[in-house]
């Protein structure tokens, strides 16, 4: 068995904080604005791009902004999608987008719910025979898809501290069975549905749901079932393929010696249906639209995505639960936004919209450290500029 240097991914904490109380969930289609409705700012382009022009702030090799919704349109990059060539980024640039998979992923397990192909109070003992220890069998697919499981820590995973130790794990190969096997050492966190804990060892276990209801490997499931449909036609699920094919914007980490070294190339082995694939803002923003407007989940599980635990279920620092089955709740500056963050080393990504769609915004950038926390900045600067009223 080998290891792999990704394990856990943060999410953007200080810059979008969660809401302690419960998004009440609007008739479907999408939500109209009401007179109620918070105001939002108009769009400032010079300040808009001069957020993303920052790349000292966290130190950052290229980013691009989209801003979508009825509240205005804007567009913009800055720094270069290759730092050999010096090439600008362009719009039409693949890009790793982390667990903005998940997205993706919890749209098609809903899918098969609505199906009748799968039950969310399944135990997933049931589910899935033999992957999960049997005194786990009060952990459902609900569970999992909302971060309520409970599930152990990863044990015999590497925790790279350093570029250096980064660049010697990120060939490493791990299968699913290996991986999920990590984390089922010793007994539950807490019993589930009563924390929550951001794992993405969940969203493996969901695309193996996929598969076993499926017959075939999730990405088929993605590919069939929402990229084919809405002509995502930048968009994939790279499998055993550590590259990105085609237009692309590099990801560098900064070395103790202060040199870039490019790290776009990178097994995402233990990412697997919880982060591994490959986008552009454009296919990553109309996703948004297609899931919030109602065309790929029926009303009912569509509310699924913009409903959180109840007020009960903390977070297991005591913060309110963000978490609902597939998204992520954030208040800025009053405004309560629903999408999802995502990263890998050299990609950071936030993806959020208000649930009317009055004001949508995808951001993709590159920050060189490993996790050290500065990565949010840039998505800070970004949710506030789009929120705060003068």
């Amino acid at each position: 068995m080998t290891s792999t240097g990704l394990t856990r991914r943060d999410i953007v904490g200080a810059a979008l904080s969660g809401s302690a109380a419960l998004l009440a969930t609007a008739a479907l289609p999408t939500p109209r604005a009401t007179a109620s409705s918070p105001s939002l700012p108009p769009l400032d382009p010079t300040a808009l791009q001069a957020a993303i022009g920052d790349l000292d702030h966290p130190p950052s090799t290229a980013a691009q902004l989209r801003v979508g919704g009825t509240a205005g349109h804007w567009y913009g990059t800055s720094g270069v999608a290759d730092v050999v060539t010096r090439r600008p980024v362009r719009a039409g640039d693949k890009v790793r987008i982390g667990s903005i998979t998940k997205v993706f992923v919890a749209t098609v397990l809903l899918q098969l719910v609505g199906e009748g192909r799968v039950e969310l109070d399944a135990p997933v003992t049931h589910v899935l025979p033999g992957w999960l220890p049997a005194g786990f069998s009060s952990v459902t697919v609900a569970h999992l898809l909302n971060h309520t499981s409970g599930l152990p820590d990863h044990v015999g995973i590497p925790e790279p501290e350093t570029a250096e130790e980064v660049f010697r794990h990120r060939f490493d190969h791990w299968t699913p069975r290996e991986w999920v096997a990590t984390a089922t050492h010793g007994p539950l966190k807490f019993t589930p549905g009563t924390r929550q804990e951001y794992r993405g060892i969940n969203y493996v276990l969901v695309a193996l749901i996929i598969e076993m209801v499926t017959g075939r490997p999730y990405g088929e499931g993605v590919e069939a079932r929402i990229l084919r449909p809405l002509g995502l036609e930048h968009t994939v699920v790279p499998g055993d393929d550590p590259c990105i094919h085609g237009p692309q914007v590099h990801g560098y980490l900064t070395m103790t010696d202060g040199r870039l070294r490019d790290i776009t190339t990178y097994d995402q082995s233990s990412t697997r249906g919880e982060g591994d694939m490959i986008s552009t803002t454009s296919d990553v923003d109309r996703m948004l639209v297609a899931l919030f407007s109602g065309e790929l989940l029926q009303p009912e599980l569509l509310r699924l995505m913009f409903t959180l635990p109840p007020a009960d279920v903390r977070m297991l620092d005591g913060s309110p639960a963000r978490y609902s089955s597939g998204l992520q709740q954030a208040t800025v500056n009053g405004i309560t936004l629903w999408g999802k963050t995502g990263e890998t080393y050299g990609y950071k990504n936030a993806a959020f919209s208000t649930r009317d769609q009055r004001r949508r915004f995808v951001l993709a950038h590159h920050p060189t450290s490993p996790r050290n926390g500065e990565e949010t900045q840039m998505v800070a600067r970004v949710a506030d500029l789009l929120t705060r009223n003068p």
